[in-house]
Parts: C-alpha cells; structure tokens; sequence
C-alpha cells in the first residue's frame, strides 16, 4: 500500500488526540442522559464536530509518518455482535455510520429479518470513532424504540419500529457524512492536502478490502412494510448530528420517508 505525504501537515500530540476523544466520550454520556431531545441535540452537535475533527488530524497525522512508525493507522476490521430485536435496523444503524466514517462494513449471518454481526473495516482510528459513536446512537435509538407506536392500531407495532430504525439510521448517516465533509473542508487544514490525503486512505481501504473479501457483494436495500420511516428521520434530524440546523431539502431523499 501506498501514502500520500504532505509537507507541513499538522501533527497533533498522543496527549491532544486522547483528551479529544475522552471529551467525545463525555459529550455523547451526557446525551444519553439527556432530560430532553433540545439537550441530547446541543451534546449530540458538539461530540459529532468533535470526532470529525479527529479524524480529519488522524489522517494527516498517519500522512506525515514513515511506513515503519509505531504510532501510524493500520487497516483492519472488527466484528460486532447484533441483538435482536430489530438486529437488522441494528446492523444498517452500525453500517451506516460507519460508511459516514470512510470505512467498509460486511453482514454476517444475515437471514430471515435477522443479522448475526457486522464486521467494521478501515482505518484503526476510523473504526475507533465508529463503535464510539454506535454505542452512543443505539443507545439513543432504542431508548425511543420502546416508547413508540404507530398511529394505526391495525398496523404491526414491530413493523413500525423497523421503519422508524431505518429512517432514524439514513438521517443519521447524512448528517455524519455532511458534518465530516464539513471538517474536511476546513480552511485551517487546506494547505495540508486534505482531500489529497482522505482520496489516498480511501484508495488503500478499498485495495485492502477487496484483498480480504474477494468476490463479496453488496446488500439489498431492505423492503420494510411499516410507516415509521419518516418519524423516524425526524428522530434523526433531531439529533443535528452535523453541528448546524440543516433544512430537509440539503438531504435528498431521506425527508420525504
């Protein structure tokens, strides 16, 4: 595999990037508890910003090192279990966000409306951000699953629910993807070579993964009968994941459920 280096990139302190994180940490904590969705959304927008700061410096900093460097992003993948019920919207919820984070994912065990796992792949520092920010979003998700119903008594509680998952899951996903887009264009790292560099990571991830599963190919996208999607990708938006009020029409096709 190759690496792009560039001249001048930022390098960040081991000690920087670990008080960055811990304060990702105690943001998303703090959402969790939150008393009202108001609360969750300021903690919920300043842990995203967060993180996608991190991992734009992760990047350059792993540009900077020698191949040989201790301290530089490795490849490699991790698997995470999905418990029912709802494993499936479980799974996309973990897919998504980790596609948001410039990493692959890969279903296991999928059948019959149910997933076993998922295996994360990418860099080590991308994957680190995608199982943080998963626990903190699952937790939010189903602590709202339990509480919901649809508006017709005819239609299936579980079925709504599985919707709504999917909905909550694609807003989430274009609201990460903005907020790190965002960080990549931030005119502090121009002169890094930001978009030089994320091209190259994204180049070896993608090399990587079809050395590790070749022949492998992509899930459907699932047919879900219940109408909880668009409350659903309210939830999402509530969550203002991108760090600024976003208007439905800046995300395509995830407003109209």
């Amino acid at each position: 595999m190759t690496s792009t280096t560039i001249p001048g990139t930022p390098t960040p302190s081991r000690a920087d990037r670990s008080d960055r994180l811990d304060r990702v940490r105690k943001l998303l904590a703090k959402a969790e508890r939150a008393g009202t969705p108001e609360e969750a959304e300021t903690y919920n927008a300043k842990a995203v910003e967060l993180m996608a700061r991190h991992g734009i410096d992760e990047a350059l900093l792993a540009a900077s090192l020698s191949a040989d460097d201790p301290r530089r992003d490795a490849i490699g993948a991790v698997r995470i279990a999905m418990e029912d019920p709802y494993s499936a919207g479980k799974s996309r919820l973990l897919g998504w966000t980790a596609a948001a984070l410039r990493c692959r994912w890969i279903l296991h065990g999928a059948a019959g409306g149910k997933v076993a796992a998922v295996t994360v792949f990418g860099f080590a520092s991308d994957r680190e951000r995608v199982e943080l920010l998963y626990t903190s979003l699952l937790l939010q998700a189903t602590g709202q699953l339990v509480r919901l119903r649809p508006a017709s008594p005819l239609e299936s509680v579980a079925a709504y629910r599985r919707s709504w998952l999917q909905g909550f899951a694609a807003q989430v996903h274009a609201r990460l993807a903005a907020a790190e887009q965002r960080a990549a264009e931030d005119p502090a790292r121009e002169s890094a070579g930001t978009a030089l560099i994320l091209a190259d990571r994204g180049s070896q991830v993608d090399r990587a993964y079809a050395e590790a599963f070749p022949g492998l190919g992509r899930a459907r996208r699932p047919s879900l009968s219940g109408t909880g999607f668009a409350d659903g990708a309210e939830a999402g938006l509530r969550a203002d994941l991108g760090g600024r009020a976003v208007d439905r029409a800046e995300v395509p096709g995830l407003g109209a459920g």
